[in-house]
């Protein structure tokens, strides 16, 4: 288990870290998302011991290690350069750490084949990372990272050069190994379809404040303020409320709206509502929702419907209006055809 216990953090004039209180489970992933520039990777250089706090502390498995050298510490990081020694085999490069704890060479070289296989890349023992793929690195800097079984796993931005299809399956891949080893672990990233997918619960960060921590689904039923929203890659926000998806709902008595554009996602279907008090508002229907009852036939961007706002969340302190208890459904944002048409009928 990891916890951050009141971490402050100053470079000059800019604070980095105010007041971090955060603990990690053991199989457990948290998610620190937030924009360039607002402390993600400080705090996990904190953590890993590269960077000394000005107060606080960071403690692992009930020591308090924050006065301890970094290489005794048992963490592994991952890093979006994955880090591999070029002049080394894939085989050499996973045992490398083994190697520098002095196991027997014939240990050694058990264990990194072992780690290979688990990650299907046996067959590429003797190459050179410069002729594997990057889905390949990936694999090959995650098994060198878990080898070790370290007590802690940190990853720094580490799928954002992967196309989306590797994407998603490295990350399955090492939260599946994160959760088989039942090790804490910490994900720094900006995007929130990342830290939505991936992680158990998610940290907002913002110029060195935690805005906001608890699961995907608190967080996005709930933001705490319009920048935690923003943050999240929520539609229907601006600095004074937030529309969750839940909350608009299709109402023959309601208001009406024109429907300014539809379009056909993988995922379902994508409106843009023209409401008369609220602007713009993205609508993704469902079953619940009452799709039956949307308009049929071959329509274009100007067709109109009645709809009904249950639950507008309002910031900075304005009254909160009750919501209901349906499930809130997260869709990142998405670009599209503005010009095309949809038919409703499906």
């Amino acid at each position: 288990m990891l916890q951050l216990k009141n971490i402050n953090k100053r470079f000059g004039s800019k604070t980095v870290a105010q007041d971090i209180n955060l603990n990690v489970e053991a199989g457990e992933i948290l998610a620190v998302l937030g924009r360039s520039g607002c402390g993600k990777s400080t705090l996990l250089k904190t953590i890993v011991g590269l960077v000394r706090p000005d107060s606080g502390e960071v403690w692992l498995n009930g020591d308090n290690i924050t006065d301890m050298p970094s290489e005794k510490r048992n963490i592994s990081l991952m890093f979006q350069d994955y880090a591999l020694l070029p002049h080394l085999s894939a085989l050499d490069n996973v045992g490398f750490g083994l190697k520098m704890r002095r196991l027997p060479k014939a240990e050694i070289e058990e264990q990194s084949m072992q780690a290979l296989c688990d990650i299907g890349l046996e067959h590429e023992a003797q190459r050179k990372p410069e002729s594997l793929s990057g889905g390949e690195q990936q694999r090959l800097a995650l098994a060198r990272a878990l080898i070790t079984r370290p007590s802690l796993l940190l990853l720094d931005e580490a799928f954002s050069s992967l196309d989306t299809h590797l994407r998603r399956h490295l990350r399955t891949l090492t939260a599946e190994r994160i959760h088989s080893q039942n090790i804490p672990a910490i994900l720094v990233t900006h995007s929130a379809e990342e830290a939505c997918t991936m992680a158990d619960t998610i940290a907002i960060m913002h110029e060195g404040r935690i805005l906001q921590h608890g699961t995907p689904e608190t967080l996005i039923r709930r933001p705490v303020n319009a920048q935690a929203a923003l943050l999240l890659g929520l539609a229907n926000t601006d600095d004074t409320r937030y529309i969750p998806q839940h909350a608009i709902r299709f109402d023959p008595n309601g208001t009406a709206v024109r429907i300014s554009e539809a379009v056909p996602l993988a995922e379902g279907t994508r409106l843009t509502l023209a409401h008369p008090q609220y602007g713009d508002l993205i609508w993704y229907p469902h079953a619940d929702h009452d799709t039956d009852k949307l308009p049929t036939g071959q329509k274009s961007a100007s067709a109109w419907m009645k709809v009904r706002l249950f639950g507008l969340i309002e910031f900075d302190g304005l009254r909160k209006r009750k919501r209901p208890s349906e499930k809130t459904f997260f869709r990142r944002p998405c670009l599209f055809n503005q010009n095309q048409s949809f038919n409703f009928a499906n």
